[in-house]
C-alpha cells in the first residue's frame, strides 16, 4: 500500500471541497472495498477524507411518505430496519443476500452503490483492463467470462455491477442525493447514476469530481409481494451470477431489475408491461440487445428462470396472504 494523508472534515461540503481541492483524493466510510483496491495497488489515493463523522448516518421518513436512507447507514442497520423490512421489503432481502455478516457490519449505502466491479481481469494487475487502466484493453473479451455482463456492453468492457443493494434500489426508483464543491446538491434518479461502458469504462458513475453522496431516498411504498431472488455458485459470501428484483402488485402488474448481466443494474420499463404476460415475455423484453460470449450464454436462459422463480415465489406469498 502506497503511503497517503488523511483528514476528516466536519460537514458534507468540506469533505466535498477536501475532495476537489485534493488531486487523487478519495472518500473512505466502511472500506471494505477501497482498501482491498488499495492494497493491491489498484486504487492508490494520494489523500483520504474520512466521512464516518459526519451525520449521515440515520434513516428518516420524508414528506412525500417514503425513507430518507443517509449514506453512511450501515448495511447491516438498514436490512433491519422495521421500516424497511415491512414496506421496502426488497431492499432488505437484496442487502441480507449480499457479502457476509462481518462485511455488511461495515459496509456502507454510498460505498454499496459506488463499490467496483469483480472481473477478475481488473483485480489482476498483469493483465490488460481498460477500467483499471484506460486503453490497456480488455482481457475478459478473449478471456474466461463465465461471470461476465451479457447487456450493455462494450468493445472497451464487458464487467458487471456487484452490488445487491443497487438492484432493489433501481426496482424501487429511488434518488441519489449528493453535495458538490461548491455546496451545491442534487439529485440523481437511480437510473441515471450509475453509466453503461461504452469507450469509458473506467467512469462507473455521473458524479463529478468531488462530489459526495449524502443519501438515498426512496419514495413511498409500492404495495404488492417484495421478492429478491438470487442464483450464485456459492450459497453465501458470492456474487450473483444473475439476481432478480421484483415488485408484484395484486392486479398482476409489476416491476423486475436483474442483477449479474450488466455494467448496472439492468431494469428496461418495457419489460415490467410484460410481467402479467409471464417470465419468458419478460426476459425476452430485458435481453433483447443481448450479445454474450460463449462462456456466459447460459444467463440468458438463467435470466428467464429466475425470473420465472421470482415469479411463482411471489404467487406463492400472495397465496399465503
Amino acid at each position: 500500500m502506497k503511503p497517503f494523508t488523511l483528514e476528516r472534515p466536519g460537514t458534507p461540503a468540506e469533505a466535498a471541497a477536501a475532495a476537489a481541492r485534493e488531486p487523487g483524493a478519495r472518500f473512505i466510510a466502511g472500506g471494505t472495498n477501497l482498501l482491498d483496491l488499495m492494497k493491491l495497488q489498484i486504487e492508490t489515493p494520494t489523500h483520504l477524507i474520512d466521512v464516518n463523522r459526519l451525520a449521515l448516518d440515520r434513516i428518516e421518513p420524508t414528506q412525500e411518505g417514503g425513507l430518507r436512507i443517509g449514506a453512511l447507514v450501515r448495511n447491516t442497520d438498514l436490512a433491519a430496519d422495521a421500516r424497511v423490512r415491512r414496506d421496502y421489503a426488497v431492499l432488505s432481502r437484496a442487502l441480507l443476500a449480499g457479502a457476509s455478516g462481518q462485511l455488511r457490519n461495515r459496509a456502507t449505502t454510498a460505498g454499496n452503490l459506488l463499490q467496483r466491479t469483480r472481473c477478475p481481469y481488473f483485480y489482476d494487475t498483469h493483465q490488460p483492463c481498460n477500467k483499471r487502466q484506460p486503453g490497456s484493453g480488455c482481457g475478459a473479451l478473449d478471456g474466461r467470462s463465465r461471470q461476465h455482463a451479457v447487456v450493455g456492453v462494450s468493445k472497451s468492457c464487458i464487467a458487471t455491477h456487484p452490488s445487491d443493494m443497487a438492484v432493489a434500489m433501481r426496482v424501487l426508483d429511488a434518488t441519489v442525493e449528493t453535495v458538490r464543491p461548491d455546496g451545491q446538491t442534487r439529485r440523481i434518479p437511480i437510473v441515471d447514476f450509475h453509466r453503461l461502458p461504452g469507450d469509458t469504462p473506467h467512469v462507473e458513475t455521473t458524479l463529478s469530481a468531488g462530489e459526495l453522496i449524502t443519501a438515498v431516498t426512496l419514495p413511498r411504498p409500492v404495495a404488492g409481494a417484495h421478492i429478491y431472488h438470487k442464483v450464485r455458485d456459492r450459497a453465501s459470501y458470492a456474487f450473483a451470477l444473475v439476481s432478480v428484483a421484483a415488485i408484484v402488485q395484486p392486479d398482476g402488474q409489476g416491476r423486475i431489475a436483474v442483477g449479474g448481466v450488466a455494467h448496472k443494474p439492468w431494469r428496461v420499463e418495457a419489460a415490467d408491461a410484460a410481467v402479467p404476460q409471464g417470465s419468458q415475455a419478460i426476459a425476452a423484453r430485458l435481453l433483447a440487445d443481448a450479445h454474450p460470449t460463449s462462456d456466459n450464454a447460459f444467463k440468458l436462459p438463467l435470466v428467464e428462470r429466475t425470473i420465472a422463480a421470482a415469479l411463482d415465489q411471489a404467487k406463492s406469498t400472495r397465496t399465503r396472504a
